[in-house]
């Protein structure tokens, strides 16, 4: 069965980018352009097994969405990798209160990409 990943990022080229990057490798990507459109494009689906948001965005950041996503119970144990341009020690920590799993700096390698999902989300 195929594992199911939201992209969320403001930038078109940096989703298509991952999503290339994931149906590679067999998932189902669900792509979002920010926050908001996120929590509205999750609404009614059973379940997402792997979360991948870049932090600046507008309308809602990927901090933001983090909170919200770990409110919710389908989410509660769910990987969440911020992949981002931003890798200050402070931003990493206020990333990981939030409840992020990993962390990748832009620009991406998509075998590194694919290491840390591997890490992170049991097969």
């Amino acid at each position: 069965m195929s594992k199911t990943a939201l992209v969320v990022d403001d930038s078109p080229t940096m989703r298509q980018m991952v999503t290339f990057t994931l149906t590679s490798a067999g998932f189902t990507v669900v792509e979002a352009e920010n926050g908001k459109d996120a929590v509205n494009k999750i609404s009614g689906v059973p379940k997402m097994d792997l979360v991948v948001t870049d932090l600046n965005m507008p309308e809602m950041d990927g901090i933001a969405l983090i909170k919200e996503l770990r409110k919710l119970a389908t989410f509660k144990f769910t990987p969440i990798l911020m992949l981002t341009t931003e890798s200050a020690v402070e931003t990493k920590l206020e990333g990981k209160e939030a409840g992020a799993t990993g962390w990748i700096v832009k620009p991406f390698n998509p075998e590194v990409l694919m290491k840390v999902i591997a890490k992170v989300l049991p097969s």
